[in-house]
């Protein structure tokens, strides 16, 4: 599909949660972390290009910025993707702590953004088309024809081309159910309120993704909602949101999946707001309360900010890049006309006194003269439906999520089974690259496997359900279920490990029986070691640490306790 005209943040941070993988962000950040054998990066990318979005941004600390540059310069996956490729934006005052909203103000972020933008995270896996998400906001808040949801509020353009700062539309949120049938064991939720958009005097076929859309009226994470639950013993819902919304839907099994299309005016906005921290929370959520909380709107400065839109628009016309002289009503040229039923609220008459020069008449003499009602365009949600064939989304940023997605993209037809049509956006071009690597006398179930490149397995191993990275060797008699290898790994003989996760340049030693442990990079676990729900990982001054605590100790105590060298593994 040709270029939409929008452009793509994506913000790639520290990986907290994944601090097993990502305990040296500047080596390895969290964006590099390979789901299903492709650098975690990839797959928002290759949303975006398949999209026909080719401007995109990178967002990372500094100190992450050189490993990624060298990761899409360097690996397969990254430089496969099409031209041209990402920029990378690392502004000065970004920390691994700084918030997402906190992003946007950052004087080099506003500086590229343009036009219309989409923000998204390095950790996202999607299988719903980017370009139905987009053509249900261009529909719904874009005004192609009037045919933003038949709203006689709405306020921006009646069509226009490419849609940079044209108009104050409104923005678009995702939410999944995790609920579902391929849930993860405790993966956070948020609490969401919604209403339905009014009626459209066309339906959308029943491919569209708008007969699942509806509007935001508030938004925040579950966590939050307890400590107000909990606070106050009840939650509150104020009298404002049921005057204006009489029918509102409750959802608290479903996740944000921070995935936003915004107008340009947002960046004013967040400008303005110095204490917005989070896109999700105060970003979204105020946005959302905005519209039906009465001085809201005001307190977060956005009468000035469509004030100060309005002025630009009328100086320069609705769209800076002057392809269309005035707007146009698209409805306006058809051969069909629909009535509208709605009744229209009169608008008030204001006499005057005789008089052969129009003098406004003073608030005070009408009292029924009132400031204009500020409308605020609104922010909608696409609730995912809970069906057993609901296509994939879901945040990489666990690693319960990590093992769970990259065993479900593992089930999926290669490209050389289903055919290039049919086959899945995430599909590899096969489910074991390196054929010959497999001995006669082993087991690797092909059907929800995969296995990467100069990969060797020995015999009488059994491989179910599993991953494995690139030149991993797997020793004589392992047996390995529902497992991701990361690249480089030995798994010794007659190992049996199940549910676990294991970084890069790991070694198992023989007859070791692990269960759901994730193992650090370049870590090595001991032969017959047996472990359960354990974390393997390397602490290089726990050393130091110790001696300092045992000052005047005069003995070798301290080193003895520390376990020896900096090799030591903490479980």
């Amino acid at each position: 599909m040709p270029a939409p005209g929008f452009q793509a943040l994506i913000l790639c941070g520290p990986g907290v949660s994944l601090n097993t993988f990502t305990s040296n962000a500047e080596e390895f950040p969290k964006a590099l972390v390979p789901v299903a054998n492709r650098p975690m990066l990839w797959y928002p990318l290759d949303w975006c290009y398949r999209m026909g979005i080719t401007n995109i941004h990178l967002i990372t600390p500094p100190s992450s910025a050189k490993a990624i540059e060298a990761a899409l310069s360097q690996n397969p996956h990254l430089t496969s993707l099409p031209a041209p490729t990402a920029d990378i934006l690392a502004p000065e005052g970004l920390t691994q702590t700084s918030g997402t909203a906190t992003i946007l103000r950052l004087p080099e972020v506003q500086a590229v953004i343009n036009g219309d933008f989409l923000v998204l995270p390095c950790d996202l896996i999607c299988e719903v088309a980017g370009e139905s998400l987009l053509e249900a906001w261009m529909i719904q808040q874009g005004g192609l024809g009037g045919a933003s949801s038949g709203s006689h509020d709405y306020r921006g353009p009646k069509m226009g081309i490419g849609g940079e700062k044209g108009g104050r539309r409104g923005g678009l949120g995702v939410w999944f159910e995790t609920k579902s049938d391929g849930s993860v064991k405790g993966e956070e939720t948020d609490f969401v309120i919604t209403t339905p958009l009014e009626p459209s005097t066309v339906l959308p076929p029943e491919e569209s993704l708008r007969s699942n859309i509806s509007r935001l009226v508030y938004s925040t994470t579950t966590d939050t909602l307890k400590d107000i639950t909990e606070e106050k013993k009840t939650f509150p819902i104020r009298h404002g949101l049921i005057r204006n919304h009489g029918r509102i839907r409750m959802l608290t099994t479903y996740r944000d999946a921070h995935i936003y299309l915004f107008p340009h005016w947002v960046l004013d906005m967040v400008r303005r707001n110095d204490t917005m921290d989070s896109i999700s929370e105060d970003l979204v959520g105020w946005w959302a309360k905005a519209c039906w909380q009465d001085g809201l709107a005001d307190k977060l400065g956005l009468r000035q900010v469509f004030e100060d839109l309005d002025d630009r628009e009328g100086d320069h016309g609705s769209h800076h890049s002057g392809l269309l002289e005035e707007e146009m009503d698209i409805g306006s040229l058809s051969t069909t006309w629909t009535s509208d039923l709605t009744p229209r609220p009169r608008k008030k008459q204001q006499s005057a006194f005789a008089s052969r020069v129009s003098t406004p008449v003073p608030p005070s003499v009408h009292p029924s003269i009132e400031v204009q009602k500020l409308i605020i365009p609104p922010i909608l949600a696409y609730i995912q439906p809970a069906t057993p064939s609901a296509l994939l989304i879901r945040r990489v940023d666990t690693a319960a999520s990590l093992l769970y997605v990259s065993l479900r993209l593992a089930k999926l037809d290669s490209i050389d089974e289903a055919g290039r049509p049919s086959a899945s956006p995430f599909a590899h071009a096969h489910k074991i690259a390196y054929q010959g690597g497999i001995a006669q006398r082993s087991t690797v179930s092909k059907a929800d496997c995969l296995l990467a490149e100069n990969v060797t397995v020995e015999e009488k191993s059994v491989i179910k359900e599993s991953i494995i990275g690139a030149n991993c060797h797997i020793k004589s008699g392992a047996r390995l279920t529902r497992c991701v290898l990361m690249d480089g790994v030995v798994v010794g003989e007659r190992c049996q490990l199940t549910g676990c996760l294991l970084g890069r340049r790991v070694h198992v030693g023989r007859e070791s029986v692990l269960k759901e442990c994730e193992v650090q990079d370049g870590n090595v676990v001991a032969e017959e070691t047996d472990a359960k729900g354990e974390k393997f990982m390397v602490f290089e001054g726990l050393d130091e640490d110790v001696d300092k605590s045992f000052d005047g100790g005069g003995d070798d105590g301290g080193s003895d306790l520390a376990g020896g060298d900096e090799d030591t593994l903490e479980r």
